[in-house]
């Protein structure tokens, strides 16, 4: 399975795979007899799903940003910190590693996300330069990642926690938390709708469309 060209799909195999447990069974097996899962050869509606929930995470992360993710009140002072400006704050006060995770984790992984389930969808429609099993691996480092994304939803319930008991301060959420963790959890489902068998059947289309051309 060294190339696109070489490679036999489960489906020219007769076999059809589980995408829950990845156990293979027979065409035409209507459940998985390992996890229950019904079987299907291939999502038809896979990238509908895709773009509808990777649609629902952008609008979602813009107001994840734009409002306040932590309202803090000072005895006589309160103040709304975005992420941006709450990772500023805790570098500004000795927690330069702790802001570079939430920056980290809270933006640049997000947009990746974004970008890369974006680019893996349209890969299938239009094609690409780049080999079915770098796509692939791509497809399973969004997936690992997906787990990590709310690391600042987190980093809020404990300040809130931590502060609870205190009379003279208070933390606690601000509307980006929810926009926040909505945002992740569509960009989670995003990524899960996504089929990626079909990277491989569009890598043998390519194929043969070179090979036709030649």
């Amino acid at each position: 399975m060294s190339d696109a060209a070489g490679t036999i799909t489960a489906r020219e195999a007769g076999l059809v795979a589980c995408t829950r447990c990845t156990r293979v069974w027979p065409a035409g097996t209507a459940r998985c007899g390992r996890c229950g899962k019904q079987l299907v050869s291939r999502d038809t509606h896979s990238l509908s799903r895709v773009w509808a929930w990777w649609v629902a995470g952008v609008l979602c992360y813009i107001p994840a940003n734009l409002y306040p993710m932590l309202r803090t009140r000072m005895l006589f002072t309160t103040s709304d910190d975005t992420i941006v400006q709450g990772a500023i704050e805790l570098a500004t006060h000795g927690a330069p590693v702790v802001a570079l995770i939430i920056l980290v984790a809270s933006v640049a992984i997000p947009l990746g996300k974004f970008a890369a389930i974006a680019w893996l969808a349209i890969s299938v429609r239009r094609g690409s330069r780049a080999t079915p099993q770098a796509r692939h691996r791509l497809y399973e480092i969004v997936e690992y990642i997906g787990r990590w994304s709310m690391i600042d939803v987190f980093v809020v319930a404990i300040l809130t926690a931590l502060v609870q008991l205190n009379l003279a301060a208070s933390i606690k959420p601000g509307p980006a938390a929810l926009a926040f963790a909505l945002s992740v959890i569509f960009t989670m489902l995003s990524a899960q709708a996504f089929d990626p068998r079909l990277i491989w059947d569009r890598a043998k289309d390519d194929t043969r469309a070179r090979a036709a051309r030649a």
